[in-house]
């Protein structure tokens, strides 16, 4: 108990949660498979407006602390460093393609900017996850993430 006290680190590390966009999606619903995503027509309406309607996200890790990678989407700045940003599944989400369902979509706010190296960095973001429905210029959203740590992602 006393190492936990000394190092609280150690405890923290081993509730964190890795989740998967899979994880995401209500039993029985599938996302767009990424051979699909790129037969979108880039020249038609608004990428928002051809959002698809998602299903319900899962409550299952409210309040708990998740790891979940994907892509930056930045959204709000702070010298030079992201401090929100909409966490996406696969490359050019919300940006080059329609977006994905909001139970796809996580908003990752942060007190800390993180120096993004743009839109094709691949991230691992940990911290307090939950449902919270929030619409955005770009796309519905369904989770929110209050990020401890953004690093890039390592497989």
């Amino acid at each position: 108990m006393a190492a936990c006290v000394l190092v609280p680190g150690i405890v923290r590390a081993e509730t964190v949660v890795d989740l998967t966009w899979a994880d995401l999606l209500p039993e029985g619903e599938f996302a767009l498979p990424p051979e699909l995503q790129d037969l979108i027509d880039h020249d038609g309406p608004s990428l928002q407006s051809r959002q698809p309607v998602s299903g319900d996200t899962r409550p299952d890790w409210n309040g708990q602390v998740v790891r979940l990678p994907g892509f930056i989407v930045p959204i709000d700045y702070s010298g030079t460093g992201v401090t929100a940003f909409i966490l996406v599944p696969y490359v050019g989400a919300c940006v080059h393609v329609p977006p994905p369902p909001a139970n796809q979509l996580v908003l990752v706010t942060t007190e800390r900017p993180y120096e993004s190296s743009g839109l094709f960095e691949a991230v691992h973001v940990t911290g307090m996850f939950g449902t919270a429905s929030t619409s955005t210029a770009l796309a519905d959203i369904g989770y929110a993430l209050s990020a401890d740590e953004i690093r890039p992602y390592r497989s």
